[in-house]
């Protein structure tokens, strides 16, 4: 056991390291691995995020003592910052703090969705046949999107928000039901290039998700794969076409089609997971090998996801269908 002059000597070593060089980082940028000296002999130095902690003395003086706060945008409820709690590094009064430690989201007025979204819940692994889609979903989805939860999204189609952040996009209108558009999801910094999440989001308004693709939209999706990764490594030219990945979630957070195209590396949360990503390639074989005409879909198969225990999905549908047995069980 370490008695109280082991662990002086082993806190001294941490302010005598003389950093060199940067060895790892790891995607989200929340682990950094760095090589260096103390009394001259060479160190590795692993530096890692610890967890929040929880204690109310501490979260409830946190919003007011950032040392530093930069909103990176803004649009309907939503509203996205970088901030400090550390020591402000800037070259002078105009310049964004060079190393903001906080990537901090604002959802303001919240309401009780939020609320379920975001508290800790438990998961339940579900399918979805398609009459239960037809029956059951797909009124659900015409429910979420009268309630206007949509309105961000159509701000920013329609060049009213984030117009300067948008990388790529269709002229507006030009391309009818093709029309399309790209930008950085705003969860991401916008530096770490190894964390990189870009949205492709379309114009149209009756593609509401993944269900709605038919074997007719091939051609688009395909095109639309190849415009996004194009702009995104024009973009970013560090980075190589077979270094992204494009996804679709299902069920999505909101009933608008949209891509998401992630740098390989970025860190698999849940939101990439077996059952919430399918593959943007996968969902392309899947219609091009079906039996049918060009009106055959996605539509017509059963589909396996999470869904959380708080969502109005799972308490609303899911959960009446097993406690009546009516239920498709996953296999």
């Amino acid at each position: 056991m370490a008695t109280e002059e082991d662990k002086r000597r082993a806190e001294a070593l941490i302010p005598k390291f003389q950093f060199e060089r940067v060895l790892n980082q790891d995607e989200a940028g929340r682990r950094i691995t760095l090589y260096g000296q103390v009394d001259a002999q060479p160190g590795l130095l692993i530096l890692e995020r610890a967890p929040f902690p929880d204690a109310d003395e501490y979260l409830s003086v946190l919003p007011a003592n950032l040392r530093s706060l930069t909103n990176l945008g803004n649009n309907d409820i939503y509203f996205w910052f970088l901030g400090s709690g550390g020591p402000i590094l800037k070259q002078n009064e105009n310049e964004n703090d060079k190393f903001a430690d906080f990537k901090m989201s604002l959802i303001w007025p919240c309401n009780d969705k939020h609320l379920k979204k975001h508290g800790k819940q438990g998961y339940r692994f579900v399918t979805e046949t398609p009459d239960i889609y037809r029956d059951k979903v797909r009124p659900f989805m015409q429910a979420n999107r009268d309630e206007g939860r949509l309105n961000w999204i159509f701000n920013i189609i329609e060049g009213r928000k984030e117009v300067e952040d948008v990388i790529y996009r269709t002229p507006l209108g030009r391309d009818g039901d093709e029309g399309f558009l790209m930008l950085p999801n705003l969860h991401w910094d916008r530096k770490t290039i190894e964390a990189l999440h870009m949205l492709g989001i379309v114009e149209r308004r009756d593609i509401w998700s993944l269900r709605d693709l038919k074997k007719k939209h091939v051609p688009w999706l395909r095109h639309m794969k190849t415009k996004l990764v194009d702009a995104t490594v024009k973009t970013y030219p560090q980075i190589d076409t077979d270094q992204l990945k494009l996804f679709c979630h299902y069920h999505p957070t909101y009933y608008h089609f949209h891509i998401h195209v992630v740098h390989i590396m970025l860190e698999a949360t849940a939101t990439q997971s077996v059952g919430k990503a399918i593959g943007l390639d996968s969902i392309i074989e899947q219609l091009d090998s079906m039996a049918g005409d060009e009106e055959t879909g996605m539509d017509s198969i059963s589909l396996s996801f999470t869904v959380g225990e708080s969502s109005d999905l799972w308490k609303d549908i899911f959960e009446p269908l097993k406690i009546s047995g009516k239920a498709s069980q996953p296999q």
